[in-house]
């Protein structure tokens, strides 16, 4: 029997430029998942990048009320834990195809806020980020504040989970998610290059074999991703 029960991810939608007053923006959708993300260029850096002449792009991440089957709270009293791991993710990962020097003394925040979540809302707010991130860029070097492209390659992301059958399934939905042995989290860059895998065991510990399948489904599967991000980025 095979490892892999499905290698293609749910249907991906990016729609650009949404938002008006924000300088690069997307709705994602990964099948019913719909993140809102919008890339807002700042010129300041944080206080310990002064002077340095070089930049920072950084992520923030929210679930809004309705996104769940379960009215969500907004957080008022600041992120809850969960909210400050994804943005941290978000930013980690925006970070690793950017590069600092040519985006000059300026930041770039990306807010993702979820829609509707039905699995791997953090996987696509990062894939989405990128779409938002190249727009925000892209005006950058239309307004000529910036001489060449900072953005080194394409970045996306996606969940890759094990059934209790064992088999390999590609961006999970929730009820999927809710039910595997295992989920993983993987960012990837479009020269196959690993950013982050988080991965847990929920249920039974995976092998080897098993991680191994997860991470060659993940990296067949983001090709579908890349050239959504092409295509969106194109028109």
């Amino acid at each position: 029997m095979s490892l892999i029960k499905r290698s293609e991810p749910r249907p991906i939608k990016f729609t650009k430029n949404i938002n008006p007053y924000a300088q690069g923006s997307v709705l994602a959708e990964f099948g019913n998942t719909k993140v809102h993300i919008t890339a807002t260029v700042e010129e300041n850096v944080p206080p310990w990048m002064r002077g340095t002449g070089t930049g920072w792009v950084t992520g923030e991440y929210n679930m809004l009320p309705g996104s769940t089957h379960d009215r969500i709270r907004r957080e008022r009293k600041g992120a809850s834990g969960r909210t400050q791991e994804i943005q941290r993710l978000i930013g980690r990962a925006l970070r690793a195809v950017v590069d600092f020097k040519k985006l000059g003394e300026r930041q770039i925040i990306v807010d993702c806020d979820v829609l509707v979540a039905d699995g791997g809302t953090r996987t696509t707010s990062i894939s989405g980020a990128y779409v938002a991130l190249a727009l925000a860029v892209e005006k950058l070097l239309k307004a000529g504040l910036i001489k060449e492209t900072p953005l080194k390659e394409a970045l996306a992301a996606l969940s890759v989970g094990i059934d209790k059958e064992g088999q390999i399934i590609a961006d999970l939905n929730y009820e999927e998610d809710s039910s595997c042995e295992a989920d993983v989290n993987i960012v990837m860059t479009e020269s196959d290059k690993f950013v982050e895998v988080q991965g847990t065991a929920e249920g039974e510990p995976f092998s080897r074999e098993q991680l191994d399948a997860i991470l060659e489904c993940a990296k067949d599967a983001m090709k579908n991703i890349f050239k959504a991000q092409k295509e969106v980025l194109e028109q």
